[in-house]
């Protein structure tokens, strides 16, 4: 018969019972055996407890024992007695073993699978049982059922004693209706809205796509959270009496919704007085001053409070005083409703690295993460290049984790860095497919290596083959050549392209050199030799080449040129940054041999800010210019805007000057076609907005707006401006990149552009 619930296991409540058997002190026991037992070897029992066969028997030495066997954790029940036999006295242990769980049920569970719960079970198929485990796992199943919103349900247990030590467990679940928040409602808030309180929360209110979002759904521990996320936002404003309740939920009265209220208590709003130093100064308070944010008479913030400790922290630590203490001391001003800050330094001792560990890189040579830090074994400790120690080995793309900590040294005044790293695959092997609406369907494989040999080495061997073009690509790059801060590299390439007007065939090589100036400052240079072949020209096209061979060439000419660039890069992580700016500035000129001449300048800067969280805006602005150099420009090495690079909405290669030509059939028959000529000067911009949109998988949503022009005529650099926005999404898939992007013209010009806005979509490795 079942037992109910409320008196679970009543019977199988753990007692250590002894029978007291009359037996007299100090006789001799000649055997000792086990009774009950039936899982449990008795030699296993009999291990546990002291008394053997021949010693003297004491009550005090079977109670030890009874408490040993006890312990062994496997019986709700231990007695012992004492037997005559024809040998002498035996002393019996008598046990009933605790019981087992044979069979575990579900019933009524359909929101939530069986699987997910037997996850939250503190017991398992064929363990012993416990009370106090099945009150902990009806727990955690009911919490499994609040997160998904089913508030109200119910789970009872059902326990069957099949014999004296097999059970069986039946949860009986009575899930009900899902219970979302209807309503977040404040009390006491003057200085934020309601609106502004519920959009800072983590929780929200339901919503009619409730369903897709979880919006509504109640987590105590997120709601909790949320309390502290709304303190820190009025202490992040001056308010430093602020007080929030504790969130109080509640059912309506109709029982088919909940209700969220939370009090507040502001007090007044205090702005920042005095600012002063104390203790240990390293540097005058007015140097200190400079490397703070707050200033007086800014509104209190805790936040800006927390970076200003932190940056006073780091230039002791910068200074090799990595124990450095801060004390903020502060005293508010009821009167002037300010608050007074002194900073009470203390630099503690001065610490030298002693020795620098790297552990978890078996594929990646030790020398490939030491000449990444920042910190040298010898030298004083640096806090500054602690940090960047870190953010150079994640920008190496090498490791999923890097971790850079420091232990105890041999003396008080010294510390062992520790590198510990969780290295990923950095080499690709691909044969597949993809598409562009540059180039249409592409055919592509290709094998890399960003970590050749555990070196560092960057090596590539790759192909595509599409409907418009044909890439062939070999090189080999070392950022450290024979262990200096040079980077040397070189490819063999050869490509084949259609675009409007003509194709070009291109086969060349490079030779490319780099030095960085420092972290973020860093140069390049790279001698370009190729060999160009302009084909297939539309009839216009050729055309023109008979009126202007030079503007309009249709041979195979030779470009050697060099190229020298100047970059800075100040973002936090290089293959996706959040923050920070990349700034370059290149020159090229055409005209050490072959048969181009030509001299390129482009300017190119980007700038990363998080808005909120991960919602990351950024904006681009490129400039270009190319000039003759004693020969026309060639068309191919002017510039072509639109497309997904640069104005999408705009069909690629066609944002550039033009020129029409009459062509005619042998009826006689005349029509009038356009050639693009390229842009001798461009400039465009983009500015967007990503946020994550799935991000255990890496996909991510973008708007976008986008700007620019390819003119030769001043005066039409801007007439027009073509503009276009818009959104997609972006996708880092194991096969490349990919970008699925909506733009849309907002000045579409006649004939060629679709108001309704230009589908762009691009995957696969694009060489």
């Amino acid at each position: 018969m079942p037992i109910p619930s409320y008196k679970i296991m009543t019977l199988l409540a753990l007692q250590l019972a002894c029978v007291t058997t009359a037996w007299a002190e100090g006789e001799k026991i000649t055997e000792i055996a086990v009774k009950g037992n039936r899982r449990i070897e008795s030699a296993a029992i009999l291990n546990a407890i002291k008394l053997k066969a021949g010693d003297t028997l004491y009550s005090d030495k079977t109670d030890a024992d009874l408490r040993a066997i006890y312990k062994l954790g496997h019986f709700q029940d231990v007695q012992v007695s004492l037997e005559q036999s024809d040998k002498g006295a035996v002393l019996v242990y008598t046990v009933l073993e605790k019981p087992v769980v044979r069979d575990i049920k579900f019933e009524g569970n359909k929101q939530l699978t069986t699987d997910k719960l037997k996850e939250a079970l503190e017991f398992r198929q064929n363990s012993i049982f416990s009370t106090k485990d099945l009150t902990k796992s009806l727990a955690k199943m009911k919490k499994l059922y609040s997160d998904d919103g089913y508030y109200l349900a119910e789970i009872e247990p059902v326990v069957d004693k099949r014999t004296p030590t097999d059970l069986s467990v039946t949860f009986k679940v009575t899930e009900g209706k899902k219970i979302l928040i209807r309503s977040i409602r404040f009390d006491g808030n003057r200085a934020f809205t309601d609106r502004k309180l519920r959009g800072m929360m983590e929780t929200k209110q339901e919503w009619f796509l409730s369903w897709l979002t979880s919006a509504g759904t109640y987590k105590e521990e997120v709601l909790k959270n949320d309390a502290m996320i709304i303190a820190d936002q009025y202490l992040n404003n001056g308010y430093i009496n602020i007080k929030v309740g504790e969130p109080v939920v509640k059912l309506n009265d109709a029982k088919d919704a909940l209700e969220v209220f939370i009090g507040i208590t502001e007090g007044d709003q205090y702005r920042i007085g005095e600012i002063g130093f104390k203790g240990e100064l390293l540097e005058p308070a007015g140097e200190l001053r400079k490397k703070m944010k707050t200033e007086p008479g800014q509104v209190f913030s805790r936040a800006t409070l927390r970076t200003d400790i932190s940056a006073l922290t780091d230039a002791y630590g910068d200074k090799g005083y990595a124990f450095a203490n801060v004390n903020p001391l502060t005293k508010a001003d009821q009167d002037k409703k300010t608050v007074d800050m002194t900073f009470d330094m203390e630099k503690g001792e001065l610490i030298h690295i002693e020795r620098i560990s790297i552990a978890g890189n078996p594929k990646t040579r030790d020398k490939v993460i030491r000449r990444e830090m920042r910190v040298t074994e010898g030298e004083t400790f640096s806090a500054t290049g602690m940090k960047r120690s870190k953010q150079n080995l994640m920008n190496l793309g090498y490791f999923e984790e890097a971790n850079v900590a420091t232990t105890k040294g041999s003396a008080s005044d010294k510390l062992n860095v520790t590198v510990d790293v969780k290295e990923k695959p950095t080499g690709t092997f691909s044969i597949g497919g993809g598409y562009s609406s540059l180039d249409g369907i592409i055919g592509q494989g290709s094998v890399q290596q960003a970590n050749f040999l555990g070196l560092g080495l960057k090596a590539n061997l790759s192909g595509s083959i599409g409907g418009k073009s044909q890439t062939y690509s070999v090189g080999l790059t070392d950022p450290y050549f024979l262990d200096t801060k040079w980077t040397l590299g070189a490819d063999v390439y050869r490509s084949e392209r259609d675009y409007i007007d003509y194709s070009r065939r291109l086969t060349g090589g490079d030779i490319k050199a780099g030095y960085p100036i420092n972290d973020f400052i860093g140069t390049f240079f790279m001698y370009k030799y190729e060999i160009k072949d302009i084909f297939k020209p539309t009839v216009p096209y050729q055309n023109l080449h008979f009126q202007d061979p030079d503007n309009y060439p249709l041979d195979t000419t030779v470009t050697s040129s060099i190229m020298g660039s100047f970059s800075r890069n100040t973002t936090d992580y290089r293959l996706d940054p959040t923050t920070g700016m990349i700034n370059s500035l290149s020159a090229e000129y055409a005209g050490l041999g072959g048969d181009n001449k030509y001299a390129r300048y482009i300017a190119d800067t980007t700038w990363f800010h998080p808005l909120y969280k991960k919602l990351i805006f950024s904006t681009k602005l490129t400039l270009g210019y190319v000039q003759e150099v004693g020969k026309p420009i060639p068309i191919d090495e002017k510039f072509y805007l639109g497309g997904i690079f640069s104005l999408r909405g705009y069909k690629a290669r066609t944002v550039s000057p033009t020129k029409n030509q009459k062509t005619g059939n042998v009826l006689g028959d005349q029509t009038v076609e356009t050639v693009y000529q390229g842009g001798e000067k461009e400039y465009f911009g983009n500015a967007e907005i990503t946020f994550p949109l799935l991000p255990d998988v890496g996909v991510k949503a973008v708007a976008f707006f986008d700007y620019g022009n390819a003119f030769s005529d001043n005066n039409k650099a801007f007439n027009p401006m073509l503009m276009s926005y818009g959104g997609g999404i972006r996708w880092s898939s194991p096969i490349g990149p990919l970008r699925l992007e909506y733009g849309i013209p907002v000045n579409p010009r006649s004939g060629l552009d679709s108001k309704n806005g230009r589908f762009e979509f691009s995957i696969g490795s694009m060489f």
